[in-house]
């Protein structure tokens, strides 16, 4: 543009002719009349060089190679370093090292994500070794596998479960006062409620009476209770052979209830140790369930079942089916993580 203001003006051209004429050439999106007018009377008094002129100021080498190599290396030594720490010992405005780290080295601060144990290579193995034997199985058998399976587990379900960050987030305006909210604890009142379902929906919902805890005789006692709810509720299923899928407590491994599987011809899925992230009720049912209980108080262990009762009511079959054949995904991200957790 300033190379056809310089050869228009020589030409004799005033700024307004040459305006028009850029905008007629290239449209309405081109320099201002001021600046043509500006251009022109540079021109006029001298001016052949098109380029800017230098800014007015020192450059600015805080955020050099150099720079950013040093702070590169000292995140990399310890990579729960503060901005403040990295400001003071490289002796540089915490804005530049700001900069730096996001902009210049791309890295951002997260949190680290909690996992049940710290596998070791002997459990990866587990891991991978379950995970592909079950994904040939489905391969080979395809839906009829899944939907054979029945899971469940236990968990505790307080009187008071106390409300996430997340779920406190609320709309407001700049101007308005911040929100606040009140530290609650978990209530010592509790109930055990164990849930069995497979991928059409619930199939048994049952709470442990106070004074009793859930050993092998008990669990046995639960599976019972299973049983005829699998009679009632899935047709044709018993004469299929069931396949139990839970984890690996004592009282799901216990003589006992091997015994009572052995009896009842239902086969036991194998499950590998510490991995709840490929159990379908901790992955994909009890964490909506407590989301949905935080908040509420309950003043009695009726209003808690009652509670938890309407909610696994209210759930439509696409949202178990989908727990269930999130199974797929999981075992084949286990074998691509080589054995390490699936997050999602």
């Amino acid at each position: 543009m300033r190379g056809v203001i310089r050869f228009l003006q020589a030409k004799g051209n005033t700024p307004s002719e040459i305006h028009r004429e850029l905008v007629a050439v290239y449209g309405d999106q081109v320099m201002s009349k001021k600046q043509v007018w500006v251009w022109c009377k540079a021109f006029n008094e001298g001016r052949f060089d098109l380029a800017d002129e230098p800014r007015v100021g020192r450059p600015r080498s805080s955020t050099s190679d150099e720079n950013v190599i040093r702070v590169d290396g000292l995140i990399q030594e310890d990579r729960r370093r503060k901005v403040r720490e990295l400001a003071v010992e490289l002796e540089l405005p915490k804005s530049v090292i700001h900069e730096i780290i996001y902009e210049r080295l791309g890295y951002r601060k997260v949190s680290s994500r909690w996992v049940p144990k710290q596998l070791t290579e002997q459990h990866k193995t587990a891991r991978m070794g379950l995970s592909l034997q079950h994904l040939q199985r489905y391969y080979t058998s395809n839906h009829d596998f899944l939907e054979r399976i029945i899971t469940g587990d236990e968990t505790w379900v307080h009187h008071c479960t106390p409300e996430n960050k997340v779920d406190s987030m609320t709309w407001k305006h700049l101007t308005s006062p911040p929100m606040r909210k009140f530290k609650i604890t978990m209530s010592a009142k509790k109930v055990m409620a164990t849930v069995f379902w497979d991928a059409q929906g619930v199939l048994l919902v049952d709470f442990t009476p106070h004074g009793q805890t859930v050993n092998a005789a008990r669990y046995c006692q639960t599976l019972n209770k299973l049983r005829d709810a699998v009679r009632r509720k899935r047709p044709g299923l018993l004469s299929k052979r069931p396949i139990m899928l839970h984890d690996n407590a004592t009282p799901h491994t216990a003589a006992v209830t091997r015994q009572w599987f052995d009896r009842y011809r239902w086969e036991v899925l194998e499950h590998p140790p510490h991995s709840p992230d490929l159990a379908p009720s901790d992955y994909h049912l009890f964490g909506p369930m407590k989301r949905h209980l935080s908040g509420k108080r309950f003043t009695s262990d009726d209003e808690v079942v009652k509670e938890v009762r309407n909610w696994l009511a209210a759930l439509d079959g696409d949202f178990f089916n989908q727990g269930i054949f999130a199974l797929v995904h999981r075992w084949d991200k286990c074998l691509n993580r080589e054995g390490d957790y699936v997050e999602k």
